[in-house]
């Protein structure tokens, strides 16, 4: 089981890859949106604020998110590990359950270039 210190150098990892894209893939990470993680095995949220190209995160709170955020994403620890590291596809995890991701329809459109 992935720790927390894991996962969240899985999402400075995430943040990083969205920093150097380029084209279209760089117009969806320009997004400025409330982000909230939600890693349901270690009941741990990361929270914060994707702009600029990166993901900001500010806290992290023990249980499930405490506001709502504009986009969220919920699942174990392990496959965020896997799905930043290119083991797991984000579809593939998606479809079967194991991801799950919350946002506004044109939001969505957006991040499906990122994903």
């Amino acid at each position: 089981m992935a720790t927390i210190e894991e996962c969240r150098s899985a999402l400075d990892k995430l943040s990083d890859n969205m920093q150097r894209a380029e084209g279209d893939v760089r117009d969806a990470a320009a997004l400025d949106r409330s982000v909230s993680c939600h890693i349901t095995d270690l009941d741990v949220t990361f929270v914060g604020r994707m702009r600029g190209g990166r993901i900001e995160v500010h806290e992290t709170v023990q249980g499930p998110p405490p506001a709502k955020a504009e986009i969220r994403l919920v699942m174990a620890g392990d496959d965020l590990v896997a799905l930043v590291d290119g083991e797991l596809s984000f579809a593939k995890a998606w479809g079967s359950g194991r991801v799950k991701l919350h946002a506004g329809v044109r939001d969505l459109l957006q991040l499906r270039k990122l994903l």
